[in-house]
């Protein structure tokens, strides 16, 4: 188990028993007690855990993370243009991997039923809504299943993404900056982004401008790793130019 997968599993026994300690944890996940010390540290220093004799216990607020239905309906127009701009990036007759998030499924819903096109991606809503492309080989990547985003994270999905080397990954975020990167509040799914980024040749950021300047929990890359962010309009020529500066194109849909 790789230590982002491990830690939140730790947030997660630790909201749902009150408490975890050092000795039980170190069993559970068969690693030292000094690997799991380091664990809530780490967890300690991003606020999710308060350190205690012997153990831990949950911070006052965890990392919010809105369900898949409200982020849905969250920016629909705004995602909608961004996806019908990213139409123009999509590889002629190449492969490309789509991420886990809304803005992205709305890109899956709008490309045409005849492209032909080697898809990847590990999120269930993405696949159900290319299954009935008959010009495109979907691979649909598995793994444990993330209620809360449909996505499958941890070793499988890991494994999956070090296989292959796609042209192109269209990639979600929940926050981006020049100065924070690239950020999500879960760490599973941040290790998930991470290797799908690294088995792309081009990287494109889907994101509303809303997501600009909001920092989660989980950081899986620079924004420098960006090729090129497609977002809306509400993305000011200011920012947009400070985007720029550090190497990634911006396209205000």
């Amino acid at each position: 188990m790789y230590a982002p997968e491990r830690q939140q599993e730790i947030l997660r026994l630790a909201r749902d028993g009150g408490r975890v300690d050092v000795v039980s944890l170190a069993e559970e996940f068969q690693v030292t007690a000094e690997t799991i010390r380091r664990d809530l540290k780490a967890l300690d220093r991003a606020g999710l855990l308060r350190r205690v004799h012997g153990g831990a216990i949950p911070a006052g607020r965890l990392d919010f993370e809105p369900d898949l239905a409200e982020r849905e309906t969250t920016a629909a127009d705004e995602k909608d243009h961004i996806a019908k701009a990213a139409l123009a990036e999509l590889p002629t007759e190449g492969t490309m991997i789509l991420d886990a998030g809304t803005t992205v499924a709305r890109l899956a819903g709008a490309i045409p039923l005849e492209a032909e096109l080697t898809v990847v991606t590990h999120s269930l809503p993405i696949a159900a809504r290319l299954a009935d492309h008959p010009g495109m080989q979907l691979h649909l990547v598995g793994g444990r299943v993330r209620h809360r985003t449909r996505a499958a994270v941890d070793a499988w999905a890991l494994r999956a993404y070090g296989e292959i080397r796609a042209d192109v990954l269209f990639v979600a975020a929940n926050g981006f900056s020049t100065g924070h990167g690239l950020t999500t509040p879960d760490l599973a799914e941040a290790a998930v982004k991470r290797a799908a980024m690294a088995a792309a040749r081009r990287v494109v950021l889907l994101a509303d401008s809303s997501k600009h300047g909001q920092e989660h929990f989980a950081r899986f890359g620079d924004l420098s790793d960006v090729d090129l962010l497609i977002t809306d309009s509400g993305l000011s020529p200011e920012d947009t130019a400070a985007i720029e500066r550090g190497g990634t194109e911006v396209v205000r849909a």
